[in-house]
Formats: structure tokens, C-alpha cells, sequence
């Protein structure tokens, strides 16, 4: 396989990867409409919109993990850590905003990935992320793995929401 122009041979294989879960969790969800985006199966759920919003709340602290070397500072506590959490806070907070709303949000987050990931190469992803006892490689793959769990719960809401 070769890499997206732009990209080293992992890193390039990552993106793909990384941009084919996105694409399939927006092709499952952008249809939906208030109602659907609003669902809660139950007292302990979480809303499709909150998971996407989770979704680019993840990719967002991996960014500052292994591209910056941190956790995220308190502006992006504030901005993000609910949606990072979900939970009881965000069953009340994530509601009432169309699924395309989740979506622009998220489609910022990863351009922000895609532009620093064209900077690193392959021995970048190799290294231990700062601070961290993984590798950027194994940050990146979690990240990955993350919205492939999340795609498979979207996917279960889906097939419950109401006709």
C-alpha cells in the first residue's frame, strides 16, 4: 500500500486508516436527523452527537500527548474534558445541536491531525511519545482503535433508534 501523498510509509498507512474509520462513523451519521442525533437508549447511554463530540475530544488530548508532550492545559479542560468524560454532565449538555454540528467539529480536530502528521515521519512515530511510556506508533493505533469501538456502539444506537 502506498502512503497518501505528503507521508512517510507509516505515517501514511495511520492516516489511511485513521480516515477510513472517520469516513465510515460520517457516512453511518450524517443522515440522522434531531431526534435520531438525540436518542438515548437508556438512563446510561450515550448519544450518537456525544460520541463524535468524544470522538474529537480523544483525538484532541492524543494530539497534545504525542505531538506536544502533555496533557491538556486548563482552556482545553474546560472546552473538552466533558465530552472526554461523557457521563451524566454530557447526556444534559450534548442535546438539541444537529449531527452535522458533531461533525464539523470533529472534521476540525483531524485537519489539525492531518496537517501535523505531514511533518513526522516514520522514525517519529517510533519514539516514545513524551513523558509516556508507548510509543507515538502505539498513541496513534489507540486512537484508531478507540473510534472502531465507538463505531461498532453508534452503529448498535442506530439499529435501536426509533422508526
Amino acid at each position: 500500500m502506498n502512503p497518501p501523498k505528503g507521508y512517510d510509509h507509516d505515517t501514511g498507512t495511520m492516516v489511511s486508516m485513521l480516515e477510513n474509520l472517520r469516513a465510515r462513523i460520517v457516512y453511518s451519521t450524517q443522515e440522522l436527523n434531531q431526534e435520531q442525533t438525540d436518542f438515548l437508549l437508556d438512563d446510561k447511554a450515550n448519544r450518537i452527537g456525544a460520541m463524535i463530540m468524544h470522538l474529537a475530544a480523544t483525538e484532541v488530548y492524543y494530539q497534545a500527548y504525542t505531538f506536544e508532550g502533555r496533557g491538556f492545559n486548563e482552556e482545553e479542560k474546560s472546552k473538552w474534558e466533558t465530552a472526554l468524560n461523557l457521563g451524566d454532565v454530557a447526556r444534559s449538555e450534548f442535546i438539541g445541536k444537529p449531527i452535522q454540528y458533531y461533525l464539523d467539529i470533529w472534521a476540525e480536530v483531524r485537519q489539525k491531525t492531518l496537517d501535523t502528521l505531514k511533518e513526522k515521519d516514520d522514525k517519529w512515530f517510533a519514539k516514545l511519545a513524551k513523558g509516556g511510556q508507548t510509543d507515538n506508533h502505539w498513541a496513534w493505533f489507540h486512537v484508531m482503535e478507540h473510534q472502531a469501538n465507538h463505531m461498532g456502539q453508534i452503529n448498535m444506537i442506530r439499529s435501536r433508534l426509533p422508526e
